[in-house]
């Protein structure tokens, strides 16, 4: 059963020393892999978190793109996904998200968290 763990973590290492930035070192490597590990659980949360929020008010779709935006750094499709999004986020002529919008949706997600508080704790 020991053996186990030490073959997946040298493996997990060998492949980081493939793909990653050239680490010199065992621990760089294994710096490398819990790094782009938690890079991949964060991203994936968040864009389930999105996901979630679409049918909400609020900032669905731009935490979709976030949390893409985080798993695109390590995964081919992600960021196929991200140039999906991007095209149907309200945009300027220059392709940037408008402060206005940002803060329309800020605004609306943090009225509905405020909402569905209030009924939970007060209704």
């Amino acid at each position: 059963m020991v053996e186990e763990p030490n073959r997946f973590e040298d493996a997990a290492i060998e492949a980081e020393f493939e793909t990653g930035y050239r680490e010199e070192t065992r621990a760089a490597a294994r710096r490398g892999v819990v790094t782009r590990l938690f890079r991949m659980a964060s991203g994936t949360f968040i864009t389930i978190l999105g996901v979630i929020l679409m049918p909400l008010p609020g900032p669905g779709l731009l935490v979709v793109a976030i949390g893409l935006g985080i798993l695109s750094r390590d995964v081919a499709w992600a960021d196929r996904l991200l140039q999906i999004v991007r095209k149907r986020l309200p945009s300027d002529s220059e392709g940037r998200l408008p402060r206005s919008s940002i803060a329309t949706m800020v605004v609306l997600a943090l009225a509905g968290i405020a909402f569905s508080a209030w009924l939970a704790f007060l209704g």
